[in-house]
């Protein structure tokens, strides 16, 4: 008589048991979706086509295949990436709208009236990549070395035209230290892209570029466009001829800029170490180690730490070069 209560109560703490189980194993799933399950997006401050902006495409073509789902670029080329910035923080801080940050971001915290502090609002996901800038003129031009062009400038005062990417960008404010450090009466003319700026140096709009070898290759490769020196340490593998700035006559005028990949302050770590991982594994690989050096980029995965100590050695730097040159803030 008492045999089968026992057996019921059996079945029913079993069944308990089960469902209990079975609650441990299937929670995490229904609580936590796994990351990434739907499209990501990267803001970036700079204009579609400039050198920055082709690494940046062919990284997230790559993070879309080994992350199962689409990786969209968006550009917001505005207020030297202040629009950008705000964009990405005022997203929710899921860790699927992330920044596309550079040098222009820490110029950006001294060369603007309102600009946001990416050490307090944002922190890095991983470093990507450096690059340097070439100082460039029509290859039909009267300047043969970048001498030269100091030198017209110098005898005609206010007659050179320098043209650079928008307001804010890093070689925009390499543009103005030119001009500073020289004590040179030029005009220093900003484009909205680098299709502009090419269109309108082989124009002669303008008689100087500041600008990545990566929107200009094709020019240079035309021959449409001289290369007079680079702001790299040392000469380029991609343009051996080309002499670096101290070589031209302009010594410690070395300015090398980067990229690097940022989230908002609160995104999710484990997220971000998703995108950490498959970044760094990506830039790994030979073939977009060559993809990289094409666009004269050396990729260069960074931990946080490193890319944050970058970040803020960098605010310092340009906060003094802004300051000592007299260049006033917008």
């Amino acid at each position: 008589m008492f045999a089968i209560p026992r057996i019921k109560e059996i079945c029913v703490l079993s069944f308990i048991g089960l469902i209990a189980a079975a609650g441990t194993a299937s929670g995490p799933v229904f609580a936590q979706e796994t990351f990434p399950s739907r499209p990501m997006k990267i803001v970036t401050p700079l204009a579609a086509g400039s050198a920055s902006d082709i690494a940046l495409r062919f990284l997230a073509d790559r993070l879309s295949l080994r992350l199962r789902v689409p990786v969209i670029v968006e550009n917001q080329p505005a207020a030297g990436g202040v629009t950008a910035a705000r964009s990405v923080i005022n997203a929710p801080h899921d860790g699927y709208t992330i920044a596309w940050f550079g040098n222009n971001t820490a110029i950006s915290v001294s060369l603007f009236a309102q600009p946001f502090d990416p050490r307090k609002e944002t922190k890095p996901i991983v470093g990507v990549s450096e690059f340097s800038y070439l100082f460039v003129t029509n290859s039909d031009s009267p300047y043969k070395s970048l001498q030269d062009l100091i030198s017209a400038a110098r005898s005609k005062p206010g007659t050179i035209n320098v043209g650079t990417s928008s307001a804010g960008t890093s070689n925009h404010l390499t543009a103005l230290l030119f001009k500073s450090v020289l004590n040179l009466d030029v005009a220093v003319v900003p484009y909205r892209g680098p299709s502009e700026l090419s269109i309108a140096l082989i124009r002669k709009d303008v008689d100087l570029v500041v600008n990545a070898y990566g929107g200009l290759r094709q020019g240079i490769s035309d021959k449409q466009i001289r290369a007079l020196a680079t702001t790299s340490a040392a000469r380029l593998d991609e343009l051996p001829d080309v002499p670096t700035m101290a070589e031209a006559g302009v010594p410690d005028f070395e300015i090398s800029s980067w990229n690097a990949l940022y989230a908002p302050a609160r995104a999710p770590e484990a997220a971000m170490e998703v995108v950490r991982q498959a970044t760094t594994e990506i830039l790994s690989q030979d073939d977009v180690k060559a993809k990289y050096r094409e666009i004269g980029f050396v990729a260069q995965p960074l931990p946080p730490d490193v890319q944050d100590q970058r970040m803020r050695s960098e605010i310092d730097r340009w906060a003094k070069v802004i300051a000592d040159s007299g260049i006033e803030r917008r």
